[in-house]
């Protein structure tokens, strides 16, 4: 491995990557010192994308970059008999695509990805999981840069689709997308059915829910990232439906405080008034006595908000 190239490939595959001999036995998961002795490979670790991979499948692919004005690419893995070849570009920034990332950056890379395969002519329907191995004998491997490209460097070289294609929507990074629009659409509705439950509950449902919508693409995203794209989607949506559910429950108590109406004048409208006010005197004397805005909302156990209004006044 004294190629940079190939030690920088070697340190940034997964401990365990998948990988294969014959695409048409399936794929095996290998330690990663005997996987590099294969024909294919996991060239990117899961919840982190070091590389792009395209599969362009014509005679004398290994110049598609060339042949479209493109920048050099890190290398490039040709098949001797046809000369179908892969082209791979390495990123200056790895992509996380974990829970912690931010699904804007993914999108964005996902249509870059597009972008690229378009203009190389490129297999649109490849998941860019798995590439031909630089480290095997019989590709013709070719190092063409030991530069590696930002985001954006890469989408001043390409027309990025507004939309991606069918193919694109259920394949590489669109799989990604796919999945958070579709789940988060669910979640937005189907997390209401799970007030006061536990959030673990939750979690599992959108976990299951994001299952079902992987087992519509041609090639299946991991666990791993499954597991944080709900992870993701559970956590948002059970905030934001507890931080909206509470902020209904107090406009209601100020509506029945205000009265004005036959319901609101009637002993219960009152009655709700004379809470209404107890709590917010309490509130006031709270804040008087040093406690915080955060503290006194859950002592009380009203929103933040609210116990902002009423120490202001």
């Amino acid at each position: 491995m004294n190629n940079a190239q190939l030690s920088d490939f070697f340190e940034n595959l997964a401990h365990k990557p998948y990988c294969a001999d014959d695409l048409l036995y399936g794929l095996q998961i290998r330690p990663k010192k005997t996987a590099i002795n294969m024909q294919y490979i996991q060239g990117n670790q899961p919840c982190m994308i070091h590389y792009f991979f395209f599969d362009i499948d014509r005679a004398e692919a290994v110049m598609a970059w060339h042949d479209a004005n493109l920048p050099m690419p890190y290398w490039t893995a040709q098949t001797l008999k046809n000369g179908h070849a892969h082209i791979c570009y390495k990123l200056e920034i790895p992509l996380c695509t974990s829970e912690l990332a931010s699904q804007k950056a993914i999108s964005y890379a996902a249509k870059i990805q597009a972008g690229l395969a378009n203009k190389l002519g490129a297999d649109v329907g490849y998941s860019h999981l798995i590439t031909k191995n630089p480290f095997h004998k019989d590709w013709r491997v070719t190092f063409w840069t030991e530069r590696a490209y930002t985001l954006d460097y890469l989408a001043d070289f390409v027309d990025l689709p507004k939309k991606l294609s069918k193919k694109q929507e259920v394949s590489g990074l669109g799989r990604n997308c796919t999945l958070f629009d579709t789940v988060r659409k669910w979640a937005y509705t189907a997390v209401r059915a799970h007030r006061g439950g536990i959030y673990s509950t939750w979690l599992e449902e959108v976990t299951k829910q994001c299952l079902s919508v992987n087992e519509a693409f041609l090639e299946a995203l991991p666990y791993s990232e499954i597991k944080a794209t709900a992870k993701s989607i559970a956590t948002y949506c059970w905030k934001k439906d507890a931080y909206c559910y509470q902020e209904f429950i107090d406009r209601q108590s100020r509506k029945g405080a205000k009265g004005g109406t036959a319901s609101n004048s009637s002993n219960g409208g009152k009655a709700r008034a004379m809470k209404y006010t107890e709590i917010r005197e309490k509130a006031i004397s709270l804040r008087r006595d040093g406690k915080s805005i955060r503290e006194i909302a859950d002592s009380l156990e009203v929103s933040k908000s609210a116990v902002a209004n009423w120490v202001k006044q």
